[in-house]
């Protein structure tokens, strides 16, 4: 449920390349209560702190000689353990030995110990270490400390850790790296979090920069891709226009998988430039002078984007050892390399059944981040358009043509890297050979939506949505596409041979939308704590009726039984016996079913959690 109480709302957009802070105050009135960005102060130079809008998501670990005595000093810490912000990233590009990078990225990583010291990844044995849950946990701590200093006065009563927080991951974000981003916000001392997907942050953006004149830019059957590629993701989401009592309302229906393939990337493919151009003069290039050259590479890219006056940036590579200086050698990358590599190497033309290749890989590997094999952000879109065609719930939603493709009618960009019009002109034309081919308009201007700053854009809608869910908005429904049940072991005698019947109780009903709780407190159910257990979740597309509570026992050929969960639940005192519980649902806004289990008295809650948007695909 939402607390009306908070003073503010707060969205956070918390980025693999930089962070960003979108602030309302509820106690305005509703035509004054407009989103606004809210500058983070942070170092940008030793000893000089200053505002900027953005806070870049890099931490430097410093060695004693990195920095003066007091030089790191900020507003709200006198010695900070880390250096995070502006002079982090420009400080790594010097040492990147001692950086922390891609932080979200490494949360995504199933194989990597998340929780662990790991970064900076291949660091020397001198180098203090933090997880990537931690060094995500630094980047809030600093944006609360901002927050509370800024917007707060220093009032304890406003501090962010008692505010309503809307902070976003990506859409395919699985439930373990959804869990430690909350883990990361706990541990910044958020307690009022919600997790909303950074694809519909873009898009609650877009509507808030329109107001009510979003209404004339789409209509009815209209089919809307979110192409959000940034730093270190790239994530794909559609959603349908449709009619609900005479008025345009909008439904998210399909979500892309995880897509390790960004900025990042690009990047390092535009430092391979350069290092071919360095060797071939004869400058032999080490790994960690490849790692600054990544990051410089990076900075220059960011300029040439950002100024279209700018056709040349000059990149200096320190040497190695005792001759840094003299050992400096000097390139640069031009617009030409930008568009070249980019464009053609990342967003090449293809084909609507193009598939992203899968390179013969060899059996060893260095551990690392599991980036996208395939580097073409088009391939991945063919792909995710094509795989709509089976979506059995979405049938009569999703446009298609004759051969099955997805068809979108708009398209609205989101993350750093769309930035680029040649990128946007790229997709588009893309675009456009797939929807000729089977026999729909192409796309132009008009259908290109106007992303609002596209650095701000998730925070902004993050904040929007959070106003949007007390009323004062509009909110993308996507109700559940089944009705979901958890199964209830009947008390009977044991008879050898024949397992005890399983009840179905209804937990979701049809439709119940992301963001809203059901509870059923009315029955009370025995909980089996500290052993081994095993929950048996079930759904139904043609029981579209059943409320949360209902108890169904012969549910014959109507319910489908899914995957069971096994889970061993902390009983603490009761370890190995049955806790009289009730139970209360939520299906959030990342697409999972909660089902809290409340002990009597409220004597502890235990969490079962089922993603059933990953079903749905």
């Amino acid at each position: 449920m939402v607390d009306v109480n908070h003073r503010f709302v707060v969205g956070i957009d918390l980025g693999t390349t930089n962070c960003a802070l979108a602030v309302v105050d509820t106690s305005a009135s509703e035509s004054e209560s407009r989103v606004w960005l809210q500058d983070i102060p942070q170092l940008v130079a030793p000893g000089e702190v200053a505002p900027r809008t953005l806070l870049p998501s890099f931490l430097y670990v410093p060695g004693e000689m990195d920095f003066p005595a007091g030089s790191t000093a900020l507003p709200w810490n006198p010695q900070p353990a880390y250096v995070v912000g502006e002079v982090a990233r420009r400080r790594g590009v010097e040492n990147p030995m001692r950086l922390v990078a891609s932080a979200k990225s490494w949360l995504s990583h199933g194989s990597a110990n998340r929780t662990g010291p790991i970064l900076p990844w291949n660091a020397p044995e001198d180098v203090t270490r933090i997880s990537p849950v931690d060094a995500s946990a630094e980047y809030l701590r600093h944006i609360a400390a901002a927050f509370d200093r800024d917007v707060a006065g220093g009032d304890p009563a406003l501090a962010l850790a008692q505010q309503d927080v809307l902070l976003t991951v990506p859409a395919s974000f699985d439930e373990e790296a959804r869990e430690l981003t909350l883990r990361a916000a706990h541990a910044a001392g958020l307690t009022h979090v919600t997790l909303l997907e950074e694809p519909q942050a873009a898009f609650y953006a877009w509507i808030d920069a329109l107001g009510d004149r979003w209404r004339r830019r789409v209509t009815v059957g209209d089919l809307i891709l979110v192409c959000d590629v940034g730093g270190g993701t790239t994530d794909f989401s559609l959603i349908a226009v449709s009619e609900q009592q005479g008025d345009l309302t909008l439904e998210r229906v399909a979500v892309g998988e995880h897509i390790l393939l960004g900025g990042d990337n690009m990047d390092l493919a535009l430092a391979r430039l350069l290092q071919g151009r360095l060797e071939a003069a004869g400058h032999r290039i080490d790994s960690a002078q490849l790692h600054s050259l990544w990051h410089q590479a990076r900075l220059a890219k960011e300029a040439l984007l950002g100024d279209a006056s700018e056709r040349e940036r000059p990149v200096t590579l320190l040497g190695r050892g005792s001759r840094l200086v003299g050992a400096a050698v000097t390139t640069s990358l031009t617009r030409d390399d930008v568009d070249q590599v980019l464009t053609e190497g990342f967003f090449p033309a293809v084909g609507r059944d193009a598939l992203p290749m899968r390179p013969r890989r060899a059996g060893l590997q260095e551990m690392g981040l599991p980036y996208a094999a395939d580097a073409a952000v088009t391939r991945h879109l063919a792909r995710f358009l094509s795989r709509q065609t089976d979506s059995g719930a979405m049938q009569a939603t999703i446009r298609r043509g004759p051969s099955g493709l997805a068809c979108p009618t708009h398209v609205l960009f989101n993350g750093g890297v769309m930035k680029a019009p040649a990128l946007r002109g790229r997709v588009i034309d893309v675009l456009n050979g797939w929807l000729q081919q089977d026999g729909f308009a192409l796309l132009d201007d008009r259908h290109v939506l106007d992303g609002p700053d596209l650095d701000h854009a998730v925070a902004r809608g993050a904040a929007y949505y959070a106003q949007a869910r007390r009323g004062r908005g509009v909110r993308i429904r996507s109700g559940a596409p089944r009705t979901y049940y958890i199964g209830i072991e009947s008390a009977m005698p044991a008879v050898p041979g024949i397992p005890a019947p399983l009840k179905a109780l209804c937990v979701v009903p049809f439709g119940m939308e992301e963001g809203t709780s059901a509870s059923i407190g009315d029955l009370q159910f025995g909980l089996i704590v500290g052993e081994p257990a095993e929950f048996r979740f079930l759904s139904s597309t043609v029981r579209k009726s059943d409320a949360p509570g209902a108890l169904i026992e012969d549910w014959a050929e109507d319910l489908e039984e899914l995957g069971p969960l096994e889970v061993t639940l902390d009983g603490g005192n009761a370890a190995g016996g049955a806790v009289p519980v009730t139970l209360e649902s939520r299906v959030t806004e990342v697409g999972t079913l909660e089902l809290w289990c409340v002990g009597r008295d409220n004597r502890g809650r235990w969490k079962l959690e089922l993603n059933i948007r990953e079903r749905e695909a």
